[in-house]
């Protein structure tokens, strides 16, 4: 089973695709879809279900894990990663892959234990976890790489 994490941004959408096969899991590949930072909201929602759609055509992912929009300072940004989600799900949907959501404190408490946990905690128990020889970076595919080790435990 091929499983696909992602964690929604405009300009950094996180991504990872790991394998599952009986209790064992590997990671075949992790990354960012990145936008330009100066083009329009509706081109990079154009651009991320473009790729979005390209990676999912190499991998065959079965089943999605999604970090959901918890809690935003910038409301402006909130609404935007909103509908960068849309479209992500869509795509999700439309491909008929089953995808699971996972807020942010669920994503830290299933990978450090702790919700409490910063960025640096999270890439350091992925490294582990996962088996990597570095941390992965940027800090939006090592919380891909999260989701989609949750959701393979899940499944």
């Amino acid at each position: 089973m091929i499983i696909l994490g992602i964690d929604p941004g405009t300009t950094t959408v996180g991504f990872a695709f790991l394998e599952k096969e009986n209790k064992k899991i590997r990671v075949l590949e992790y990354g960012v879809i990145s936008t330009p930072p100066k083009i329009s909201l509706s081109e990079k929602l154009l651009l991320i279900a473009a790729d979005l759609n390209e990676l999912i055509d190499l991998y065959q992912p079965t089943i999605a894990g999604v970090e959901k929009l918890f809690f935003v300072r910038n409301v402006t940004n909130g609404i935007d990663v909103a509908h960068a989600r849309g479209v992500i799900l869509y795509t999700l949907a439309s491909r008929g892959i089953i995808f699971q959501e996972y807020t942010p404190l669920q994503v830290k408490q299933g990978i450090t234990g702790s919700g409490n946990a910063k960025k640096p905690q999270i890439q350091r128990a992925v490294t582990m976890i996962c088996g990597l020889q570095e941390i992965p970076k940027p800090d939006d595919a090592a919380d891909a790489l999260a989701i989609a080790y949750l959701t393979a435990l899940y499944t």
